[in-house]
Formats: C-alpha cells, structure tokens, sequence
C-alpha cells in the first residue's frame, strides 16, 4: 500500500529575482496592472471624499508612472494565471 501524497499547495508570495517578476497567490502582478488599481482608488476616493486632492494625485501620479512604465505588457496585465 502507498501513502497517500499530501497536498500540495502554491506559496502565497512568489518572487523571481532573476527576471524581476512577483505572483501573488499564483497570479503574475504587472506594474500596470497595480498602476490601474491605485488609479482606481485615487479616482474613488476623490469622488467620494475620502482622500485629500493632494493624496489623490500623489497616487494618480505613482500610478501613471506605473503604467507607463509596464505599457508594452497591458495586453498581459489582467489575464488570469502563470504567464510566461
């Protein structure tokens, strides 16, 4: 009889410092992709009177950059699982 193998689970934090890449529960973050998402919330919050102007377009800015900076991949940012 053989034992049963244990499961197995991905790590939560993935990092690959070679190629400068980051999953978080298995999905590949894109600079853009977190770029989108701060400008998201710097609109929200803005809209709905929760940040100052200033601390909106501190994040509007970080996230341009971001964007900006990740462009070539934008086609990748939000496409579920691994990626090459």
């Amino acid at each position: 009889m053989t034992p049963l193998a244990a499961p197995r689970y991905p790590q939560p934090i993935r990092i690959d410092a070679r190629q400068r890449r980051l999953w978080i529960l298995g999905q590949r973050c894109h600079h853009g992709a977190t770029g989108a998402l701060l400008a998201g919330v710097a609109a929200g919050g803005l809209a709905g009177a929760k940040l100052t102007a200033r601390t909106s377009v501190a994040l509007g800015a970080a996230a341009s950059l971001l964007m900006a900076h990740d462009w070539k991949d934008r086609s990748m940012w939000f496409r579920p699982g691994e990626q090459p």
